[in-house]
């Protein structure tokens, strides 16, 4: 790629960021539906909580449906495919076409989900195997490392991001941000030295960064 311009390390970044929000989201997901299904129909409200995502459905059938599908719903899983998708065609050249059929087959299969009457939530499984594969072949075919690490920076910015919000166990938030900050570190991108420094100092305190978890998710969006 050569010197990498602003506005194309910008979609870079969402790149990741939103491939990894999707794919995270929809693994989550998958739970709280079992929760929904055999336990409690209002499981979702406490997964909108979380990701402080406003809880705007009427009941458990309107949640599945408008957060898998709608794209009127800007925090559904399908408009934040449609905006990796919109990312990735702008890089075409960038990631190849192979890299890119990728993001086109995750986002195919939500769509054939949606149209399909009979189709189950289930169905949609093959849309992390897609994203899996979109990882794969970045490494494989995008051979400027500059642009790889950029997009791996945001998919783990954004991973970090969830984590900590959808209470993961503290050794998964560690890994996730010891990798961001691999990342961050081989990137020409400017970041504030001393958001980094507040949240590893929140992260050193293993369990107990949970008291002071909006302080450690400030700090996060801070850092860019």
């Amino acid at each position: 790629m050569g010197i990498i311009s602003i506005e194309k390390a910008d979609h870079l970044f969402w790149l990741g960021r939103y491939t990894e929000r999707v794919f995270t989201t929809l693994q989550m997901f998958f739970r709280y539906f079992d929760q929904m299904l055999d336990m409690d129909d209002t499981a979702y409200i406490g997964f909108c909580e979380k990701l402080a995502i406003p809880v705007i459905y009427e009941n458990k059938d309107d949640f599945i449906s408008r957060y898998l599908f709608s794209p009127e719903d800007p925090n559904s899983i399908y408009s934040n495919m449609m905006r990796a998708f919109d990312n990735a065609v702008i890089l075409r050249d960038e990631l190849s076409s192979d890299t890119l059929s990728y993001i086109q087959m995750a986002l195919d299969c939500i769509e054939h989900a949606k149209v399909h009457a009979n189709a189950l939530v289930y169905d949609l499984q093959p849309v992390k195997d897609d994203l899996f594969a979109f990882w794969g072949c970045l490494d494989d075919n995008v051979e400027d490392e500059e642009g790889r690490n950029i997009i791996k920076c945001g998919k783990y910015l954004e991973r970090l991001d969830l984590y900590m919000r959808l209470d993961f166990p503290y050794p998964y938030i560690e890994k996730e941000w010891n990798k961001f900050l691999n990342r961050m570190h081989k990137i020409r991108i400017g970041y504030q030295v001393t958001e980094v420094d507040r949240l590893t100092g929140v992260l050193q305190l293993g369990e107990g960064w949970r008291a002071r978890k909006q302080e450690a998710l400030n700090a996060l969006w801070n850092i860019f």
